[in-house]
């Protein structure tokens, strides 16, 4: 990729703010998609995002603001997503572009309902993208301690290491440490799979459970992450790298994690439903929960995942939290 490579940024919430805002760092223009007018409204008169990261401030002329989807994919060489897994079909829906010849990137954290495909599985699949035009952004970073400028960790992920080390440049800073990798469907699942996880961790914290359980909690988690992983996709990889338990552990007990605010509501006895009311943010752990059960429920050779399957159990069978927990505390060492 050239020095001269265009970026676009599809999504508004708080991550695809984070990541703006990183780009901003290296990049004269930076496009960015939202769906609200009234967003991309108020960032043109006061120069923040409304809704996300509000302390972040931009420069406005470095902004390239559309509320079309196509206008973007099709300037863009570079298309960074950054929308719910939940939302991303029918956003898809809406190219009339070809964008076969794009580099793809995704921050997306779970798995496309619809299709039951990783982001970039769907991708290469539906839009013709080769593997080697797609690249995964991995943790661990929090979006608020990026809008704090806290130093933070990127992982990048693609099966051509000069458009991974491009990548990584352009979201590289004083504040911002990356490294490349070639295992972009491993990182991928390990991205979904830790916000269950840290599901999980909150669902302990909201029925009580102490420190000392958290550990075990999350050292059973990389455990059973590699499981699912080797199961999925076969390849040398180190689960102990940052990509993974790094961002497990991030994700597992910051008190920036949506995942683990969800989860902890639920432990105090929130339905699903009110929980999802009360948040102002997506938890895509709850979708990557119900995913990650049916992969490997139709997978010949199945993992055993009593974490995501207690997880499953109370998320999506009404099972109680409390019960459910104590059952788990046998299956874990």
């Amino acid at each position: 990729m050239s020095d001269t490579t265009k970026y676009a940024v599809f999504g508004a919430g708080s991550w695809a703010t984070a990541i703006v805002k990183m780009l901003c760092e290296n990049l004269d223009e930076v496009g960015w998609y939202m769906r609200s007018v009234y967003a991309k409204e108020h960032i043109l008169k006061e120069k923040h995002n409304p809704s996300y990261l509000s302390s972040v401030e931009f420069h406005t002329e470095q902004l390239k603001l559309s509320n079309d989807i196509n206008e973007l994919a099709d300037w863009a060489d570079v298309l960074v997503f950054v929308i719910p897994s939940a939302f991303m079909y029918s956003e898809l829906e809406k190219l009339t572009v070809d964008i076969s010849n794009k580099t793809i990137v995704s921050a997306v954290k779970g798995i496309i309902p619809e299709s039951g495909l990783l982001v970039g599985e769907h991708f290469h699949d539906i839009y013709k993208i080769p593997f080697e035009n797609i690249a995964v952004i991995a943790g661990p970073c929090h979006a608020e301690e990026v809008a704090l400028e806290r130093l933070s960790y990127l992982t990048i992920s693609c099966a051509d290491p000069v458009k991974a080390q491009a990548i990584a440049d352009n979201l590289a800073s004083d504040y911002i440490k990356t490294k490349i990798s070639d295992d972009v469907i491993g990182v991928e699942y390990a991205v979904m799979m830790k916000n269950i996880y840290a599901i999980a961790a909150g669902i302990a914290h909201g029925l009580g459970y102490g420190d000392n359980f958290q550990s075990v909690l999350m050292s059973n988690a990389i455990r059973e992450m590699k499981r699912f992983i080797k199961k999925m996709h076969k390849m040398k990889r180190n689960i102990n790298n940052s990509a993974y338990l790094g961002d497990l552990l991030v994700t597992g007990y910051s008190v920036f994690s949506r995942n683990r605010m969800f989860g902890n509501m639920i432990g105090k006895g929130y339905t699903v439903k009110s929980a999802q009311m009360e948040m102002n943010m997506i938890a895509e752990g709850y979708y990557a929960t119900k995913s990650a059960h049916l992969l490997n429920k139709t997978n010949k050779k199945k993992a055993q995942l009593p974490i995501i399957n207690a997880v499953y159990a109370i998320l999506y069978e009404n099972k109680d939290p409390k019960k459910v927990f104590k059952k788990l505390t046998e299956k874990l060492d």
